[in-house]
């Protein structure tokens, strides 16, 4: 990725689309690894801070929206001001659900990733535990 393509923060889509992508194409050439494993758990834990840090500012912008609400029914002198500002924010929830969502549902997609590779990661290990444990049997 170029600097300046990254100059903005990371494109949280192309960047799980792509995870997903390398994931499929690791476990079709060698299977699961523990360094796939590995590497998979990490860029959960990212998401997963991604996602906290989301629904910290999506809180904290429903709250300033009840504020502009509050503000607009108490005080209808600020009638018109407060009515722009209840649009922009409502505009701006509408986004942070939608991002919000998107990280949730990315996240809970990867927990089911996670359980294949490591049943697939078991799997491989007892296969390979028996074929050692026929290759000592037949010597």
């Amino acid at each position: 990725m170029s600097k300046r393509a990254d100059r903005c923060g990371i494109n949280m889509k192309r960047f799980c689309r792509e995870h997903e992508k390398r994931l499929e194409r690791a476990l079709a050439e060698e299977g699961p690894t523990r360094a796939l494993l590995d590497r998979h758990l990490e860029k959960l834990r990212w998401v997963q801070h991604e996602r906290l840090v989301h629904l910290i500012v999506l809180v904290m912008t429903v709250l300033a929206e009840l504020f502009t609400v509050d503000l607009a029914l108490l005080h209808p002198e600020t009638n018109p001001t407060a009515a722009l500002v209840m649009l922009g924010l409502a505009v701006l929830l509408g986004f942070y659900f939608y991002h919000y969502f998107f990280l949730e549902n990315t996240v809970q997609h990867w927990y089911r990733l996670t359980e294949e590779l490591r049943e697939g990661l078991k799997a491989r290990e007892a296969r390979m535990r028996s074929e050692t444990k026929g290759k000592d049997d037949d010597a």
